[in-house]
């Protein structure tokens, strides 16, 4: 009888353990899921404002008035949204590189050592161009993707979307990321419009650092609503974009949590009816 009352008594006592452990799993559990939640709901709070911060760059690149317009040359614009710190650059897309041509003196601007730069360039436009003949300089055609152990050969057609050329043969990392804000699928332009430009593209149009860093000075120097910027050469900048922008917005709170939200948008007219602006690209993720 006693040996049955003290069985009896450890089955409780295991019974009741085993209960107080799923307990805890269940509580730790919740409590795992309710930070997850927390953290999705912040994560989407700062997609949110960073997306507001495309909606502002829209409208005010919308203006009537070329004065009270954002000027697209890739300055900050910075405003508070619902506790979190809202950056927004825009830059048109006018004042990249779309012509291969360019390309190699970009490449230079941008610190790459010449030969490679020269070797890069003909390799993007042996993709691009529908001949089997290296390019002048150094190139890539099919024969050189089988030699490197590729599955593919040079694509022979335009480029669909920047990020192609990390398919490009000879093409790393370092000098893709130092290309991609300064390159455009979205403009068939022989040139890019100084207007718009940065520094590396204003150098591979041939300008000097000095003359260069002038450009940028003289069109920093202006804000909405004054008159609209004169160019170091004394003739007024474009009052107006070609209306295809690239839009990064970045929304940061106190705590440091960062959510960017970069964009290719086409504002006006090309938009399409009813639309303030048709996004040709979109991409959410944490700040580079």
């Amino acid at each position: 009888m006693k040996n049955s009352r003290g069985a009896a008594l450890l089955l409780v006592i295991w019974l009741l353990l085993l209960l107080a452990g799923l307990v805890v799993v269940f509580a730790f559990s919740a409590r795992i899921e309710s930070m997850q939640g927390s953290a999705l709901r912040t994560r989407l709070a700062g997609q949110l404002a960073a997306e507001a911060g495309i909606e502002i760059a829209a409208l005010r690149l919308s203006e009537a008035d070329p004065t009270r317009r954002w000027f697209p040359d890739g300055r900050p614009n910075s405003f508070q949204y619902q506790g979190f710190q809202v950056d927004v650059r825009v830059l048109d897309e006018s004042g990249k590189v779309a012509d291969a041509a360019l390309l190699a003196d970009l490449m230079l601007a941008l610190g790459v050592e010449e030969l490679r730069a020269r070797q890069l360039a003909g390799a993007i436009q042996d993709w691009r161009d529908s001949d089997d003949l290296l390019a002048i300089g150094g190139g890539a055609e099919d024969p050189d993707y089988a030699a490197a152990g590729l599955d593919y050969g040079a694509k022979d057609q335009p480029f669909n979307t920047v990020s192609e050329l990390q398919q490009v043969l000879g093409m790393d990392a370092d000098v893709y990321a130092r290309l991609v804000p300064h390159v455009t699928v979205f403009t068939a332009a022989p040139r890019p419009l100084r207007d718009f430009a940065q520094l590396p593209v204003l150098q591979a149009l041939g300008m000097s650092p000095a003359d260069a860093a002038l450009w940028i000075e003289a069109r920093s120097a202006w804000q909405p609503g004054l008159p609209m910027p004169v160019s170091p050469e004394g003739g007024a900048l474009a009052a107006a974009g070609s209306g295809t922008y690239s839009v990064a917005s970045r929304a940061v709170r106190p705590d440091g949590l960062a959510v960017e939200v970069t964009t290719t948008v086409r504002i006006g007219a090309a938009a399409g009816f009813g639309q303030l602006y048709a996004p040709l690209a979109w991409r959410v993720g944490e700040p580079d």
